[in-house]
């Protein structure tokens, strides 16, 4: 690569923007925060018109701040996008102004209509064609409950006046001035309404979801050149947007996990474990079944289990609970005591993904004593989190046919030694963290570089240094002894025994 690249990363809480050179070092960077909107218990929104501004922000820090060494605008070759994948927003075709709020992938709106849904024919066979659960973690119920309770929206919709769109095409939308309404196959997967076998959109799906087929964008490659920059105050006109990927694809990406039983993990919001399984698409018994990206179309799927809290656990301690300023805190304040003495946490904060799927589950944190201190229920916290990830992965190795014997870990929160060592017990499998743990962003510019023809995927491959591995120290009889423990706990929740 002989020129710069930028990278947008947009994601729940905040939008971020790299800029990288030839040697995918990072020359400057931005971030900008917005805010969060619960209208009702469950409901999670976002102003589309605060998610544009951030993103804006944040690629002009980064511009500044790349400036200081020599860089120009004029030199971006190529602009990357990675996204919070199933938040969705609607907007007007002639004017690009949003209809309403972001509806965000933490949502339960639908929760009644997936209920129903679930049961019925219909919906076992939007399963096996999409891959996904009967899920208001994806777009598609909360999509038709939308169309539902606003007639007039539907009625534009019908008449093709609106435009629907994930995150990264509605600033595909944005960047280009409104000339681009399209999306990559990674996105589209995560909708339940994308046939992943066939990489087109569902007839069957939309149908029994009541979505007009008028407000969806074209889906293209993940590599392909989705549009030029337009219009823009903080960028030039021209630069072409050569490649896009949902967040977890692209951190799988940006790990160079391209072969067949790869597999990573990205404890960020949530924490999400892919394994690559090549180009054959397996079902997923207790995670889901999504296209990792299609490459000069050539589709590589994946199988992938979600935790809707991850790092959000450690967040809620913080500014919750009050138990420390900054997130970085828990480790040693965790470190301060040899164990949890008996503390639990279980993170269903926003309800329990991979393997229970129950959004209408909530936390707890239990086990409390007279002797119990902060120090022993955040250690509790960064337990509760490694223990979920490691039930779900447990499920998911199965699911792809491969024995994992490596994974691969990004994201913030694996920046905390403590919970990776503890990661590594409870999963019985060497952990490998990057000198970069910022692999979402890094796959965002991975993709359009190779998209731009700027790298080939070999080039790639070998960018990625690990920085620490962390082995497990416990025998596999006590791993499986404390996920036991773990599961009649969960079990014991979702029964309403606490």
């Amino acid at each position: 690569m002989s020129s710069y690249v930028l990278a947008i990363d947009q994601g729940t809480t905040s939008s971020r923007a790299f800029i990288y050179n030839s040697k995918f070092e990072v020359v400057g960077r931005g971030q900008c925060a917005f805010k969060q909107y619960y209208p009702k218990p469950g409901w999670v929104e976002h102003d589309l018109e605060e998610v544009w501004s951030s993103v804006e922000a944040s690629i002009r820090q980064a511009i500044e701040e790349a400036s200081k060494s020599g860089f120009s605008v004029e030199n971006i070759s190529a602009i990357g996008i990675t996204n919070q994948r199933e938040t969705f927003g609607l907007w007007e075709r002639s004017t690009g102004k949003p209809l309403c709020n972001a509806v965000v992938w933490q949502c339960s709106r639908s929760q009644e209509i997936c209920n129903t849904l679930g049961k019925s024919r219909d919906g076992k066979k939007i399963a096996k064609i999409t891959g996904l659960k009967i899920s208001p973690y994806f777009s598609g119920t909360k999509l038709s409950y939308l169309l539902r309770e606003n007639s007039e929206i539907l009625a534009r919709a019908k008449s093709g006046k609106i435009a629907f769109g994930n995150i990264d095409t509605f600033l595909l939308w944005r960047l280009s001035s409104g000339s681009a309404h399209a999306t990559d196959a990674s996105n589209a997967s995560r909708t339940l309404f994308f046939d992943i076998h066939k990489g087109a959109w569902s007839d069957f799906a939309l149908k029994v979801l009541k979505i007009p087929r008028q407000i969806l964008p074209e889906v293209k490659d993940s590599n392909a050149m989705f549009a030029k920059t337009s219009g823009l105050s903080f960028l030039p006109d021209g630069i072409p947007v050569h490649g896009i990927l949902g967040d977890q694809q692209a951190a799988l990406f940006g790990q160079a996990c391209f072969r067949k039983s790869q597999a990573k993990i990205t404890y960020g919001t949530g924490a999400f474990m892919l394994v690559n399984t090549g180009h054959q698409c397996r079902k997923s018994k207790e995670g889901v079944s999504t296209i990792a990206w299609t490459l000069s179309g050539k589709t590589t799927y994946a199988v992938e289990s979600s935790i809707f809290i991850a790092g959000a656990a450690v967040q809620f301690l913080r500014d919750n609970l009050n138990l420390f300023k900054d997130s970085a805190e828990i480790e040693e304040l965790a470190k301060s005591v040899d164990s949890s003495e008996g503390v639990f946490f279980i993170p269903a904060l926003t309800g329990l993904g991979s393997p229970y799927w129950r959004p209408e589950a909530r936390g707890l944190i239990g086990g409390l004593t007279r002797a119990t201190n902060k120090a022993h229920i955040a250690r509790a916290c960064l337990e509760g989190i490694s223990l979920s990830v490691a039930e779900a992965f447990s499920a998911l190795a199965k699911d792809s046919g491969s024995k994992i014997r490596i994974i691969r870990v990004d994201g913030g929160a694996s920046k905390n030694d403590l919970m990776m060592q503890y990661q590594s017990d409870v999963l019985s499998v060497v952990l490998q963290r990057p000198v970069d743990v910022e692999t979402t962003v890094r796959g965002a510019a991975y993709i359009a570089a190779y998209g731009a023809g700027l790298c080939k995927i070999e080039d790639l491959a070998g960018h990625g240094v690990v920085e620490k591995t962390f082995s497990p120290n416990l025998r596999r009889a006590e791993a499986n002894q404390l996920i036991k423990v773990w599961k009649r706990r969960v079990k014991a929740l979702l029964a309403g025994a606490f």
